[in-house]
């Protein structure tokens, strides 16, 4: 089976492609990976299950950089040469939001841009936030991970002077709907400035903030 890569997407479009794993068996991953290691190049994989990376033969586990918190990995560099551009915040509202907010940080740090994370400042703890007040405005862009009702996407609006990428995550159990509600709260957010991808969509977050980055700082 033959696989036409889009090697020239982040030149385009200023985000490089991705392999979206989920539905690919090992064998066709690992037919990609033999392409990028033998052009020598570098490749982000994304919704790579653990059974799937299991699954890889050797030479191929040993060259990704897996991360089965974000289901991620990487071939080749982490990041490209130079130090990460700065600009961008990560806000999880708990720990359960992890997936979703290491993914956007995974595809940030592929991308060459630092990817500072607060986690567990979720809106019945109000007063964690307020803490890291500092640190909220200071950043030129926000990725705010939450589930559940979603209402950190507005509180977060709320505060700062930045555009807020709304991350709605599939965290929450009956009406809660898998996500379902905090995307809702995202888009019908009273706060202006919220912008919002689809549920667990950690990497769309990320690819909003890497072309608001780009436009805004270089």
């Amino acid at each position: 089976m033959s696989f036409v890569m889009d090697w020239e997407r982040e030149r385009r479009t200023g985000v490089a492609e991705a392999v979206l794993c989920g539905s690919k068996s090992a064998a066709q991953i690992a037919a990609i990976l033999d392409r990028a290691r033998a052009e020598g190049r570098r490749l982000l994989l994304t919704r790579l299950r653990l059974d799937q990376f299991r699954d890889l033969p050797d030479p191929c586990r040993a060259d990704l950089d897996f991360d089965p918190v974000s289901a991620t990995a990487i071939l080749g560099a982490a990041a490209p040469d130079g130090a990460a551009k700065p600009g961008t915040l990560i806000v999880a509202a708990g720990t359960s939001d992890l997936g979703a907010a290491t993914e956007a940080a995974r595809t940030l740090g592929f991308h060459g841009y630092a990817a500072p994370m607060i986690v567990d400042v979720g809106v019945a703890g109000l007063w964690r936030l307020m803490a890291r007040l500092e640190e909220l405005r200071a950043a030129r862009v926000l990725l705010v991970a939450a589930g559940m009702e979603g209402a950190l996407f507005s509180v977060v609006a709320g505060l700062v002077e930045a555009p807020v990428i709304a991350l709605p995550t599939s965290v929450g159990y009956g009406v809660a709907a898998q996500g379902q509600v905090a995307l809702h709260s995202a888009l019908a957010s009273c706060a202006p400035g919220v912008l919002a991808v689809n549920i667990d969509n950690g990497f769309g977050a990320a690819a909003a903030a890497i072309k608001i980055l780009r436009i805004s700082v270089g």
